[in-house]
C-alpha cells in the first residue's frame, strides 16, 4: 500500500513542484504558462493529499480518539493545515498568501517513502494466532457403531471417539481409548523426539501420531483444548505488550505538542498585537513546517538500514520495537533443546560387556536399527559410521520389527539382537550385568537416554544417547554475562538434566520441570522482579512467552507459531546471533537518537523563526528558508543512517568459540525411550 501511494504521489508531485511560484522563485526560472496551468497544483495537490495522505489521516485520527498522539497525527496535522491553507490562497480568500502545495506534496510523498522503507524492512507477518488454528486438522475420522465417518472438527463433541491414523494430526484433546504409537509433539513442545503415548494417556490436539493407528476419546474441544489456551495466552500478551510506543511516536507526541502550543501563542501574540492577517500567516506556517521531513524517515531509514545489516548476519527482524528494546534487555531466557542443544539425538557414551568390543556392540546395534525411521536408531547409526572398527563391519539384518516405547528387533549374524530400553528390559526380564551398572547408572543420574543391547537374550553392553551441547552455546552465554546480561535456560526436563545444563555452561538461572503452559508464568515472573526480558525459543508452547517477553526470539528451525509470535528470528541455529541483535540495537538506537536530534533541531529552529520572535529586528522566516532548512535536515539524517553499514554483526567476532577443539560435552537430555 504505501509503496504504491509513493510512486504515485512521488510522479503527481513532480509537476505541482514545477508549477510552484516559491519554487520557481528559489530556483530563478520563470513559471510555464498555459491556459489551466495554475490549477495544476491544487489539482494535482488535492489527488496527493486524499490518495497519499489517507493513510495518515486515518492514523491520525486514531491516535486523537486513543489521545496518544504520535507521528501520524503530527503529519495528519500538517498536511490538513496546508491543504486548506493552499486552497485559501488557490481561491483568493482573504488575501493570504498561503500557498503550500508543492510543500504538501513533498511532505506526503517523503512519509510515504519512509513508511514503505520501514514496511519493506520489516516485512508483513501473519498472525501468530492464525498459525496456531493452523495446526488443527480440518476433520476428523468420528467412531459410529464400528466404522468410521469423516467429520468436521467443529462437530466433534466430549466423549466422541475419533481415530487417528499413522501421520495424521489429533483433532481434539482425549485419552487413547485402544493402541499406541509414538507422538510428534514438536509443535506444542519444540523437543524434537517423538513421545510414546500408551492406552490411558493423554495426547493433545495437534500433534502427530507418526508410527501406528490409535482411537481415542474426545475430552476437550474447542475453546477448551491446550492449544486454545495457548491462543488465549499469546492475545492476552499481544495485548499487553501493544500498549508500548516507539521512539519515533514519543519524539513526534512531544513535537505535537511543541508545534500546537507553539501556534496557539503565536496566534494569540500577533493577535494581541493587532495583525490579524500576520496572526493567520505565522500560525499557519508553523504548523506546516512544524512536522520535518527528516522526522518521517530518520527512524524508517535507520530500520531499513539496520535490518539490512542483520539479515546478513542471519537476524531477520519482523518488530522494530524489539530493535528498540534489546539494548536494554536484562535477562536472556533461553528454551534448553533445539536452542542451547542442538535438539537432535547422537551416542555419547558406548559401554560393552565383558567379550565385546565397542566396535562389534556398535555394528550389531546399528545393524538392528538400520531399518528404523526413530531419531535414536539413527544416531546409533551415524555412530556406528563414526567408529573406526564398527564401520569396517559390514553386517546386515533380516526379519527387523519395532515395537513402540520398547525398541527393535532383528537377527543378525544368525543372532537375534534386541535393542531397547527401559521396558524392553521389564518384558524379557532382564538385568543389567554388574560391569555395567556403574556406567549405565551415572549416564542415567545426568538424564541420559540409556539403551541396552541384548544378544540372544543377554545384555552385552548399552550406549547413551543425548541431546548435545551447541559448540556455541558457551561462547554465547559467556558474551552476554560479560556485557552485564544475565543468562537463564527453562526446560520441561527434569531438574537433574536441567541443572547440570546450567552448571556446564554457566548459566546463572534454571528452570526446570517447567509445564508448556507456565512458560508465560515464568517471563512475567522475571519481569515482576523488575527485569527486562528477551525470550529465546522455538516451540508452539513458547508463543505466548516469546510474545509475552520485551523481544521474542525464534530459532529459524523451530515452529511456524514460534516464528509468528516472536519479532525477532534467527535465521540460523546459532545462540550467539543474540549479541549480533544487542549489538545492532545499541547501534542502531544511537543513529535513531543522533537523527532525531538533526530532524527536532530543525523545529526547535524554525518554529519559533516561523512564529516571527524575530519580526521586531524584522526577520521573519518565509517559507521557502524553511524549506531549505528541511531539506538540509533530511539529507543530513539519511547520510547518518548510512554509517550503520559499518558495524560488525558477525557472530563469531562476536563471541568467539574457545578454540577448534572446543569441547562438545553432550547435555543431559530427558531420557528417551525407544
Amino acid at each position: 500500500m504505501f509503496r504504491d501511494r509513493f510512486w504515485w504521489s512521488l510522479i503527481l508531485s513532480i509537476p505541482i513542484v514545477i508549477f510552484s511560484p516559491m519554487v520557481a522563485h528559489l530556483l530563478g526560472y520563470h513559471l510555464p504558462a498555459f491556459p489551466g496551468s495554475t490549477w495544476i497544483p491544487p489539482v494535482l495537490g488535492t489527488i496527493i493529499f486524499v490518495y497519499g495522505g489517507t493513510p495518515f489521516l486515518k492514523g491520525g485520527w486514531k491516535e486523537l480518539k486513543s489521545r496518544q498522539p504520535g507521528m501520524m497525527l503530527l503529519i495528519a496535522m500538517a498536511i490538513t493545515v496546508a491543504f486548506v491553507a493552499s486552497w485559501v490562497t488557490t481561491l483568493g480568500l482573504g488575501g493570504f498568501d498561503l500557498d503550500f502545495w508543492w510543500e504538501l506534496a513533498l511532505l506526503v510523498t517523503i512519509m510515504l517513502l519512509g513508511h514503505w522503507l520501514e514496511m519493506r524492512a520489516l516485512g508483513a507477518a501473519s498472525s501468530a494466532l492464525d498459525a496456531l488454528a493452523a495446526l488443527l486438522p480440518d476433520e476428523a475420522e468420528k467412531v459410529i457403531d464400528g466404522t468410521t465417518r469423516t467429520v468436521a472438527i467443529s462437530e466433534l463433541v466430549v466423549d466422541d471417539v475419533v481415530l487417528v491414523r499413522a501421520g495424521a494430526r489429533v483433532p481434539a484433546d482425549g485419552t487413547i481409548l485402544d493402541g499406541a504409537a509414538e507422538f510428534d509433539e514438536a509443535m506444542i513442545t519444540g523437543e524434537s523426539r517423538p513421545v510414546f503415548r500408551d492406552t490411558g494417556d493423554k495426547v493433545v490436539a495437534g500433534t502427530v501420531a507418526t508410527d501406528n493407528t490409535v482411537r481415542i476419546r474426545v475430552e476437550a474441544t474447542g475453546g477448551d483444548t491446550a492449544l486454545a489456551g495457548i491462543q488465549r495466552m499469546v492475545a492476552d500478551a499481544q495485548e499487553s505488550s501493544s500498549r508500548a510506543q516507539a521512539l519515533a511516536d514519543r519524539a513526534a507526541a512531544l513535537l505535537f505538542w511543541f508545534a500546537l502550543i507553539s501556534a496557539l501563542i503565536t496566534a494569540v501574540v500577533w493577535t494581541i498585537i493587532g495583525s490579524p492577517d500576520d496572526a493567520v500567516v505565522r500560525t499557519v506556517t508553523v504548523l506546516v513546517i512544524a512536522c520535518p521531513h527528516a522526522l518521517g524517515l530518520a527512524i524508517p531509514l535507520v530500520i531499513a538500514i539496520s535490518s539490512e545489516r542483520a539479515a546478513k548476519s542471519g537476524v531477520l527482524i519482523k518488530d522494530r520495537m524489539a530493535l528498540e528494546r534489546m539494548r536494554t534487555i536484562d535477562v536472556v531466557l533461553f528454551d534448553k533443546t533445539g536452542t542451547l542443544t542442538e535438539g537432535a539425538h547422537a551416542v555419547t557414551g558406548v559401554a560393552a560387556a565383558v567379550g565385546v568390543t565397542e566396535g562389534e556392540l556398535l555394528a550389531l546395534a546399528a545393524a538392528a536399527e538400520a531399518d528404523s525411521e526413530h531419531p535414536v536408531a539413527r544416531a546409533i547409526v551415524a555412530a556406528a559410521a563414526a567408529h573406526p572398527e564398527a564401520s569396517r563391519r559390514q553386517i546386515r539384518a533380516t526379519g527387523f520389527s519395532a515395537a513402540s516405547g520398547r525398541g527393535v528387533r532383528a537377527t543378525v549374524d544368525g543372532a537375534e539382537i534386541l535393542v531397547g530400553g527401559p521396558n524392553m528390559l521389564r518384558e524379557f526380564n532382564l538385568t543389567t550385568p554388574a560391569e555395567l551398572t556403574d556406567t549405565t547408572s551415572a549416564w542415567t543420574g545426568r538424564g541420559a537416554g540409556v539403551l541396552h543391547i541384548v544378544r540372544d537374550g543377554q545384555i552385552i553392553g548399552a550406549v547413551a544417547v543425548e541431546d548435545k551441547i551447541r559448540p556455541e552455546s558457551r561462547a554465547a552465554v559467556k558474551a552476554l554475562q560479560d556485557r552485564g546480561v544475565k543468562v537463564a535456560m527453562i526446560t520441561g526436563d527434569a531438574q537433574q538434566v536441567a541443572h547440570a545444563v546450567g552448571q556446564d555452561l554457566g548459566i546463572d538461572e534454571v528452570f526446570a520441570e517447567v509445564l508448556p503452559q507456565d512458560k508465560d508464568t515464568k517471563v512475567t515472573q522475571l519481569q515482576e522482579r523488575g527485569l527486562s526480558v528477551a525470550m529465546v525459543g522455538d516451540g508452539v508452547n513458547d508463543a505466548p512467552a516469546l510474545t509475552r517477553a520485551e523481544v521474542g526470539i525464534a530459532i529459524g528451525a523451530g515452529t511456524d507459531v514460534a516464528m509468528e509470535s516472536a519479532g525477532v528470528i534467527l535465521a540460523s541455529d546459532d545462540p550467539r546471533a543474540v549479541l549480533s541483535m544487542i549489538e545492532l540495537s545499541q547501534a542502531s538506537y544511537r543513529k535513531m537518537i543522533q537523527n532525531l536530534i538533526w530532524a527536532s533541531g530543525y523545529n526547535i529552529l524554525a518554529v519559533p523563526l516561523a512564529a516571527g520572535v524575530l519580526a521586531s529586528i524584522g526577520f521573519v522566516l518565509s517559507p521557502a528558508v524553511g524549506a531549505i532548512l528541511m531539506s538540509a535536515s533530511t539529507i543530513v539524517v539519511a547520510l547518518n543512517a548510512q554509517l550503520l553499514r559499518r558495524i560488525d554483526l558477525d557472530p563469531a567476532h562476536l563471541a568467539p568459540t574457545e578454540s577448534k577443539e572446543e569441547r562438545t560435552t553432550p547435555t543431559p537430555a530427558s531420557t528417551a525411550v525407544h
